[in-house]
């Protein structure tokens, strides 16, 4: 089952020639400054010149401060008649729980593990690391395993440092990983939250923050800052963008459901919703990714 990311909006934004017809708009959560939504719409918004953005509450411009966002409606004005406005169609990735049942990514959680030993979301420490004992934590693939092709026809891997040579696509390299834990994997995953490394590493809900993250800074042990192993800053910036076109734009991609019980039709639950052709093929790449992988790797560019 799917449910709908415009339930709960108390922000929508509009061109303002059409003012009943939203483009999008956001659960607002305290972390969003007028300065966060600024930045938001530029990644939504695809403009032939520049535009204004108005409380249409107070008609007054909204400008790139630190105060919070307040709820309302947003109206996107340009400043010339020529100019023209519209929402992007840039794709969003398909989106899957990233685990791996081929064994292909043990370095990676190992490396991961070692690297943070707690949920760097949460700040919650892991005491039993020294036992090697990790139930209730996860290493989380930031780019997802599931669209392995589409980071190499992308060229991403250009992004990480630290491939074991020209065959290695270095996705799963522990740059492109987080430590979390396990219910907190699952929204990173759905794009409920996500992580601007271009606002001090601020952590920004899209949901109504089960969790109490919202706000919070990734923990700086796993930040590219501190060295060689840490995560890719372009790594993190692609996953805010994804989050911010899975949330804001339209009505919202859909957000699936990611637990199937055991005896539960999980291939006709998928069929039967949204984007069954997309999400089937993320699963079963996601299982069979250690199979393909001659086959993935035959594509990469060095």
């Amino acid at each position: 089952m799917a449910t709908s990311r415009a339930i709960g909006r108390n922000v929508h934004f509009y061109v303002f020639s059409e003012p009943d017809e939203p483009l999008g708009g956001l659960r607002l959560n305290p972390s969003v400054t007028a300065k966060n939504f600024l930045y938001m719409l530029d990644i939504l918004i695809v403009a032939s010149g520049p535009y204004r953005v108005i409380l249409r509450s107070a008609g007054v411009d909204l400008r790139p401060t630190d105060d919070a966002l307040t709820p309302g409606d947003y109206d996107i004005r340009p400043y010339s008649r020529r100019t023209t406005i519209a929402i992007t169609e840039e794709p969003c990735i398909t989106r899957i729980l990233s685990r791996s049942l081929t064994g292909r990514d043990d370095f990676f959680r190992a490396r991961v593990r070692e690297r943070d030993g707690k949920c760097v979301i949460t700040g919650t420490v892991n005491g039993n690391a020294p036992l090697n004992i990790w139930r209730g934590f996860e290493a989380a693939h930031i780019f997802p395993l599931s669209s392995e092709e589409h980071w190499l026809q992308k060229g991403y891997l250009q992004w990480i440092s630290n491939r074991k040579g020209d065959r290695d696509t270095g996705i799963n390299s522990c740059q492109n990983g987080l430590l979390m834990r396990s219910d907190v994997h699952q929204g990173f995953d759905g794009f409920d939250f996500s992580i601007n490394p271009d606002d001090g590493y601020k952590i920004t809900c899209f949901d109504n923050n089960p969790s109490g993250i919202d706000g919070r800074m990734l923990d700086t042990i796993c930040r590219e800052s501190r060295g060689e192993e840490g995560a890719r800053d372009e790594l993190l910036r692609w996953h805010f963008r994804q989050a911010v076109l899975a949330n804001m734009r339209g009505s919202g991609e859909p957000s699936f459901e990611m637990d199937f019980p055991p005896g539960s039709d999980m291939m006709g639950e998928i069929l039967s919703g949204p984007e069954p052709g997309n999400r089937m093929e993320a699963e079963l790449f996601s299982r069979l990714n250690g199979v393909l992988d001659s086959g993935a790797k035959s594509h990469i560019v060095t």
